[in-house]
């Protein structure tokens, strides 16, 4: 074989090798992007079944997965309302409190949109970080407070899945409400790491940051209990 058919064929090796190793690039990258369109199909399709749930089921997205839950029974109920009530009066409209603040019940938190969709029972912003709530459901401002009630069926997707989700995303203070065991747990965020900032539990007054402003009668958020039913 001459010179000039070995150059020829190392020209034609060489550009099969340039030709094979630019279609493995585009594959690749077609790969990754195929990957990231399937990855984007799948969140909205869990938010189109979250949309489609039936009336009187929450649903959110949790790390990917769609969680659901019947509406709150009756304690749960009460001790939401009731705290949100004394907290709307005192920080949101400033009657007896500084205002300042928005209390929301059940906002519906879009903190990475569509893709991690949180509930919480309560939520404050604020109103220098969130000066006028969102036209639409998305709440795409971090809260700086939130708070769980817990119930027998949610309290460990709320301690174990929702209380991380929160920290990841920088929410400040977190309360957990257990109207059973008639409890309040008040923590704030630290370095990324949740600091009990006070335990309350059946007539205590709470006063816990960031609302250590005031004092709030525990005992207010428990309904009576019926006669011959013990605490569990």
């Amino acid at each position: 074989m001459d010179g000039e058919t070995v150059g020829v064929q190392s020209i034609k090796s060489y550009n099969r090798a340039t030709l094979n190793s630019t279609t493995t690039t585009v594959s690749s990258y077609a790969l990754e992007r195929e990957i990231r369109n399937m990855q984007l199909a799948i969140q909205l399709t869990l938010y189109e079944s979250l949309e489609a749930l039936p009336e009187g089921v929450t649903g959110e997205i949790l790390n990917g997965q769609l969680h659901t839950q019947p509406r709150p029974a009756g304690p749960h109920a009460v001790s939401g309302s009731v705290l949100g009530a004394r907290l709307l009066n005192l920080f949101q409209i400033g009657d007896g409190g500084p205002g300042g603040w928005w209390i929301i019940d059940e906002p519906e938190l879009h903190l990475v949109r569509n893709l991690d969709v949180l509930v919480p029972d309560l939520a404050g912003w604020r109103r220098e970080r969130m000066p006028y709530p969102p036209e639409d459901q998305r709440f795409e401002v971090v809260p700086d407070w939130v708070c769980e009630i817990l119930s027998p069926s949610t309290k460990h997707k709320d301690r174990k899945i929702k209380l991380p989700l929160y920290a990841h995303y920088g929410v400040r203070y977190t309360w957990l409400i257990d109207p059973v065991k008639r409890t309040l747990e008040a923590y704030r965020l630290e370095a990324g790491v949740w600091v009990e900032t006070g335990r309350f539990a059946d007539a205590d007054q709470v006063v816990a940051p960031p609302f250590e402003i005031v004092s709030l009668d525990l005992e207010t958020l428990w309904p009576p209990q019926r006669p011959g039913l013990a605490r569990r």
